[in-house]
């Protein structure tokens, strides 16, 4: 706000800081339950003996999605601040095309979304067997084993 604005030179603006508060609010969200998810994924999925490299590959997970950040802003930033233009990314909110960053985010996350969506597809049991416990209704309970070639039924009566 130091420059003020593009008709004015008075750096009052009209517009309210609570606009930006339901998009921190889902993006603390967001990331919160990410925390939880993957911190969860990675305790199902490891062997005990590993708990600690679990905390350390969220932590290293946390870093790396920070640097990516930090190249997608520089990637931005030059290219469009050639040839003595403006950058997207101006310290005057009013000169700057902070929605054209914000429309490059939205698509980089809808191409991550549909990442997550087929490596979720594609994730199963590898080559392991699951045993899921199944109640069959007459006092018997019955045992699934289930692979990915088929479906095994064994029947374990007590």
């Amino acid at each position: 706000m130091q420059e003020g604005n593009l008709s004015n030179d008075s750096p009052v603006s009209c517009m309210s800081a609570t606009w930006l508060v339901p998009q921190y609010c889902l993006l603390g969200l967001a990331e919160a339950l990410t925390a939880i998810g993957q911190t969860e994924f990675f305790y199902t999925e490891l062997p005990k003996s590993m708990s600690s490299i679990t905390a350390a590959l969220f932590g290293l997970g946390m870093a790396v999605s920070n640097l990516l950040s930090s190249i997608v802003l520089s990637i931005v930033t030059k290219p469009t601040s050639r040839r003595g233009k403006e950058s997207w990314l101006s310290n005057n909110i009013n000169k700057g095309h902070y929605d054209y960053y914000y429309w490059v985010l939205a698509i980089m996350s809808f191409i991550n979304l549909l990442y997550f969506l087929l490596c979720s597809w594609a994730y199963g049991p590898c080559g392991e067997q699951v045993t899921k416990v199944r109640d069959t209704g007459n006092d018997s309970k019955g045992e699934e084993t289930l692979s990915n070639r088929g479906i095994n039924v064994k029947d374990a009566r007590d």
